[in-house]
């Protein structure tokens, strides 16, 4: 009997409830696409993980519902790797708070991350040693809906970049970004330490739970010794230096979203047959600038995976 190959998914969305970062969007984002999955992809639902932070609303207990921790998103993620073999479909979805953490004085540029609801930063150093751990011919996309979410997986290869378009948006939507002082500030609240370094602050708190970009800093160019072309696809719902937006059209009666993941849906809904990972993007671009957000979408992988099948799309079964 041949071997069925597994598709897994973690499925993350924060809106940061009762917060003065409050989105409204997010779970709604990754319960659609759960819903995708499932019908279009082929992904059994026990092969996908929902981690949102719906809980701290409703009041239910953690017994029966796994938050949007760092630590719980970081086990997810690598308990999904660790299961991957050869011809292995794996997918994360992520909507919810992105933030950019600057470099030291002396390096140019920020590194990216993404905002669990316990500020856990998870940086593009955690997800480029995930993806490093892929074993060869499992394939690995990520669809991050936050801010500043281009260039997530450190050092992927840019496939479609940034543009240098900028619209005038008149839509209102609030950004899915915590600016990294407001991060330095709620953290330090946490540790009562008066240093500006994140790291500091992160260590306290999390411990040996913390973003390995902190944990051990030398780890990062380790990681990159021998980089190569890899398995890692990123689809960013904006450049690293854009936000991406989230919508709550409450006075119209509608469902709130992230403008990202809706296009995507948008793009999978009006185009039934096999797209390329390129084509997603490509597409998704031109639904949010028709729907007048100034927000460009990009593409990082290798070149053969560009053109590969979006989550490996099954031929459909002939009626």
């Amino acid at each position: 009997m041949a071997k069925v190959n597994k598709r897994l998914a973690v499925l993350v969305g924060c809106n940061y409830p009762n917060t003065q970062y409050e989105l409204h969007g997010c779970i709604n984002d990754v319960v659609a696409m759960k819903d995708v999955l499932v019908k279009r992809f082929g992904f059994d639902p026990t092969n996908i993980e929902l981690l949102t932070d719906a809980s701290a609303v409703t009041g239910e207990g953690s017994s029966s519902v796994v938050l949007p921790t760092g630590e719980n998103i970081k086990a997810a993620l690598s308990k999904m790797v660790s299961q991957a073999e050869a011809g292995d479909v794996l997918y994360f979805h992520y909507s919810g708070h992105g933030t950019r953490i600057p470099k030291p004085a002396h390096i140019f540029g920020h590194e990216e991350a993404i905002v669990p609801c316990d500020f856990n930063l998870i940086t593009d150093v955690d997800f480029r040693q995930l993806v490093n751990q892929l074993p060869k011919g499992a394939s690995f996309t990520i669809l991050s809906d936050s801010c500043h979410s281009g260039g997530l997986i450190d050092k992927e290869k840019e496939q479609i970049g940034p543009s240098t378009y900028r619209a005038a948006s008149s839509l209102s939507y609030k950004a899915k970004n915590i600016p990294f002082e407001s991060i330095l500030e709620h953290l330090t609240t946490l540790t009562g330490i008066n240093t500006s370094d994140i790291g500091t602050h992160l260590l306290e708190s999390f411990g040996a739970n913390a973003s390995l970009k902190f944990l051990t800093p030398q780890l990062e160019s380790e990681l990159f010794d021998f980089l190569k072309a890899d398995e890692g696809i990123l689809l960013s719902g904006c450049q690293a230096d854009e936000t991406s937006a989230d919508m709550n059209p409450m006075e119209s009666g509608g469902k709130a979203y992230g403008a990202f993941s809706n296009a995507v849906q948008m793009v999978l809904k009006e185009n039934s047959g096999r797209l390329s990972n390129k084509e997603v993007v490509m597409m998704a671009r031109k639904v949010l600038e028709a729907q007048g957000f100034d927000q460009h979408p990009c593409l990082y992988c290798s070149d053969e995976n560009a053109d590969a099948t979006f989550l490996c799309q099954p031929e459909a079964k002939p009626y």
